[in-house]
């Protein structure tokens, strides 16, 4: 077992079970679980828990997309990410970002697993929980941080929706 994966099991069961809000099934294009998401309120932003199945290996962007609809194939239901101004910026590295919807990228191994913490201050549960919810989006590329509008992220091959 690699290191960063002990420690990410260690914090995993330091979390009280109280602490998670929502635990997100995720699923593939074909329907299938392609595992599942925990998203947990913290006073100044947002944890979320990636453990994703079958995925290619290599980097993807994840994002917090508008709507709770992963109902069709390619998950373009789910709507464009998440942004707190019209028009919107994406992009981590990009100085005039508005998306409140991006994350940081993750990394499948060999096997099609992901599994990673990532924290964002850009977001938190309250504003995902309007009328329509929200979905975690899981793209076959990694996200560049600047490109408009996704990033360069590619398809999506992921997707788990929440109210």
């Amino acid at each position: 077992m690699r290191f960063s994966h002990m420690l990410a099991l260690i914090a995993a069961a330091a979390l009280p079970a109280a602490a998670v809000a929502h635990v997100v099934p995720l699923k593939n294009n074909a329907g299938a679980s392609a595992g599942s998401v925990d998203l947990i309120a913290a006073p100044k932003g947002l944890l979320i828990k990636v453990d994703a199945t079958g995925l290619t290996p290599g980097w993807h962007a994840i994002h917090i997309h508008e709507k709770a609809d992963c109902s069709d194939a390619a998950f373009k239901m789910a709507g464009a990410h998440t942004h707190s101004a019209t028009p919107a910026a994406h992009g981590l590295l990009n100085p005039a970002a508005n998306d409140t919807g991006d994350l940081p990228n993750i990394y499948a191994g060999a096997d099609g697993t992901a599994k990673a913490e990532l924290f964002t201050t850009l977001t938190m549960m309250a504003p995902l929980h309007d009328a329509d919810g929200s979905a975690i989006v899981i793209h076959a590329k990694a996200d560049d941080y600047t490109t408009q509008p996704i990033g360069g992220a590619g398809d999506r091959v992921a997707c788990g929706a929440f109210k």
